[in-house]
């Protein structure tokens, strides 16, 4: 038989088993997470429309006070140990441009277990339970073994609300979509003098709503600083903030999920809310920088009278 006329004869029977038999042929539904149905219509949008979208979130927010149930975790899933310690009850007062304050309290018995703030540069945290007051910069320069001296405000301020990008930063927009996930990528990068390109933040959207999903902050070696996840978003007053929100900060070794159960936005934050003051009989304490060489009077711990 001649080759032409034996492709076509192929051709034939493969279009006839097609129209002929559904074992051959088998639809799949596809139901993405988050999704309320199979197969649920993707949005479309642009760089500018979701470069829009951060900004209008952004700008929104004056302050807030916000009730919490925290989860706080050490360790990383990298070093395959994360210990998580439920039910710690957190008051979350913010306002712009990067003031911060962060009251958490025992499980139970509702005690405060840290009491931290900042007002721009620098952070302050009280422990009671170790009777310290730390204080130190917001841009950790030398990690502690003590992950609890690790924590910043500012990190909470970074991923709670998604800063717009700033002006002369480029922008790659990625469509990651699959059997399984539907976002829209913005990867935010930066020229280095030498020409070179420095991945920044990439900020992520989840296409069955056009919410924001996910922002990850990189330091200038590609290293992850922040993973924030957000989900489950609402309307508190007259603003979407998302209910549940995941923050993980693999270099530092600890992250935090926060699930909201009060919410007031733009109901003013007074000066006063903002001031923490070393109790006394505290040990002062300088973390998270580089250790002089120096004075043995920098290096005493100093209890307040």
């Amino acid at each position: 038989m001649p080759c032409r006329r034996l492709r076509l004869l192929i051709v034939l029977v493969c279009f006839t088993m097609l129209g002929l038999s559904s074992c051959v042929v088998k639809r799949r539904l596809i139901v993405r997470k988050g999704a309320t149905k199979a197969e649920p219509t993707l949005l479309v949008a642009n760089p500018k429309e979701l470069l829009q979208a951060v900004t209008d979130q952004y700008e929104a927010i004056h302050d807030f006070t916000a009730t919490v149930d925290m989860t706080p975790a050490l360790g990383t899933t990298e070093k395959s140990h994360v210990t998580e310690y439920k039910d710690v009850r957190a008051y979350i007062l913010f306002r712009k441009p990067a003031e911060i304050r962060i009251v958490g309290l025992l499980p139970v018995v509702r005690n405060t277990a840290f009491d931290m703030v900042s007002t721009g540069d620098n952070f302050k945290l009280y422990v009671p339970s170790r009777n310290q007051f730390l204080v130190g910069r917001n841009e950790l320069t030398r990690p502690s073994n003590n992950k609890l001296e690790n924590l910043r405000p500012q990190h909470f301020v970074d991923a709670l609300l998604v800063r717009p990008v700033a002006p002369g930063r480029k922008l790659i927009m990625e469509n990651f979509t699959d059997e399984d996930n539907a976002f829209y990528i913005l990867h935010e990068v930066a020229e280095t003098p030498s020409g070179s390109l420095d991945l920044l933040r990439t900020i992520w959207f989840n296409r069955l709503d056009l919410k924001l999903a996910r922002q990850i902050i990189f330091d200038d070696k590609g290293n992850i600083l922040t993973d924030a996840r957000y989900s489950d978003w609402k309307v508190y007053d007259n603003v979407a903030f998302a209910k549940h929100v995941e923050i993980n900060r693999p270099q530092d070794e600890y992250g935090v999920v926060l699930d909201l159960v009060k919410m007031d936005i733009n109901q003013g934050v007074s000066d006063d809310k903002f001031v923490l003051n070393q109790p006394p009989g505290s040990t002062l304490r300088t973390v998270g920088e580089e250790p002089a060489a120096a004075s043995p009077a920098r290096a005493r711990e100093v209890p307040v009278p």
